[in-house]
């Protein structure tokens, strides 16, 4: 059952990001999450709040009339209330001038056990191939 939690969890993030439903992809981090986009945007990683990712992703998605993440291929390793999920990614950023821009790679998400059930604490997006222009 862990391992569907937590892929259920991992799927949440894109799903809810895409649909634009900001108050329930911060429920699905934890206090404090690492995200590390620095394949795509250079620079360090960030450790921040669920409000600072939700403001982060308004921001940065909000550019795009629509965007839609597919993640598959899951592999889940549950060692008590820590869990890790791979994934592999394909996403679909829809410009105001309908050109596309789309990524594909790989996801590892980082997982703790709360009492509300498994949060991110960790994302690693690693981009190998894009099309379109950003």
């Amino acid at each position: 059952m862990d391992r569907l939690d937590v892929i259920d969890t991992c799927t949440r993030m894109a799903w809810y990001a895409d649909q634009r439903d900001w108050d329930a992809l911060g429920e699905v981090f934890a206090a404090r999450a690492t995200l590390d986009y620095t394949s795509l945007n250079g620079g360090e990683p960030a450790t921040l709040s669920p409000a600072e990712i939700v403001d982060g992703w308004r921001t940065g998605l909000g550019v795009y009339v629509a965007t839609h993440h597919l993640l598959g291929n899951h592999l889940v390793s549950v060692d008590g209330d820590s869990a890790v999920c791979t994934a592999t990614f394909q996403a679909t950023h829809r410009k105001t001038d309908d050109s596309l821009w789309t990524l594909g790679g790989t996801y590892r998400f980082d997982l703790a056990r709360t009492t509300d059930g498994w949060r991110i604490t960790g994302v690693v997006m690693t981009a190998v191939w894009s099309d379109g222009e950003r």
